[in-house]
């Protein structure tokens, strides 16, 4: 996978947004209509999950983070 990393990354801003938002996993996957493995997947940096635009401005929505701070690769 070409983006193997930015993946990666893109799981650990959501992680990062979830848990300062106080949000469970299990409540993120409830109300993005999605399973808590998809979630977990989607978090964790051993698993490339992709996650579709859509999803991720779902995502954005629910933690009331703009979109674009998930892709920002260099505010790392």
């Amino acid at each position: 996978m070409e983006h193997k990393t930015k993946y990666r990354k893109l799981g650990l801003k959501i992680s990062y947004y979830r848990k300062l938002k106080g949000i469970t996993q299990e409540q993120l996957a409830e109300r993005l209509d999605k399973n808590l493995a998809f979630i977990g997947a989607v978090e964790a940096p051993n698993i490339d999950r992709t996650v579709s635009l859509d999803t991720l401005f779902d995502i954005a929505d629910i933690l009331e983070v703009p979109a674009y701070k998930f892709l920002n690769f260099n505010e790392d």
